[in-house]
C-alpha cells in the first residue's frame, strides 16, 4: 500500500485542474482534481463516517486539499458530510440522491433523511 506522507499545494497556474503535488517515495507528483479525489474517496471507510482530520492524515494531504475534495465529492452525490466527519454513501443512497438532483418529477424528496412526500399543488396551472 502507498504512503502518502506529505503533500503541497501550489498556486494555480493557467491550469487550476493541475495545481496540487503529492509526494511519493520522495518524489513529487503533480495531480488533478480527480486524481485527489480518487485518493480521498478511497482512503474513506465504508459505512464509517471518519473525521476530516483523521482523512487528511490517512491520505497525507492537508486539511483544505481534502475539504476541497470533500465539497467536490459531495456534490457528485458520492459522500456525506456532517459535524465534522465525512462518509462514503451507499450504492443506493447514491443512486436516490443523484435521482433528486436530476429528476425533478419524482414524486418524493428526502428532508434530514426521512423520504416524504412532494407537496404537490392541488390546482396546477395548465401549459
Amino acid at each position: 500500500m502507498l504512503r502518502f506522507p506529505e503533500s503541497l499545494h501550489i498556486s494555480a497556474g493557467k491550469d487550476p485542474s493541475h495545481n496540487n503535488l503529492i509526494r511519493i517515495g520522495g518524489r513529487c507528483i503533480q495531480v488533478n482534481e480527480a486524481d485527489l479525489d480518487w485518493l480521498v474517496y478511497h482512503r474513506l471507510p465504508e459505512g464509517t463516517p471518519v473525521p476530516l482530520n483523521e482523512l487528511a492524515a490517512r491520505c497525507g494531504l492537508g486539511l483544505p486539499d481534502v475539504k476541497s475534495s470533500i465539497a467536490r465529492l459531495e456534490r457528485s452525490c458520492l459522500v456525506e458530510q456532517s459535524g465534522g466527519a465525512v462518509r462514503m454513501l451507499t450504492f443506493g443512497e447514491a443512486l436516490i440522491r443523484n435521482q433528486l438532483k436530476y429528476e425533478e418529477d419524482l414524486p418524493f424528496v428526502i428532508e434530514n433523511g426521512v423520504i416524504k412526500e412532494k407537496k404537490r399543488d392541488p390546482c396546477p396551472e395548465k401549459k
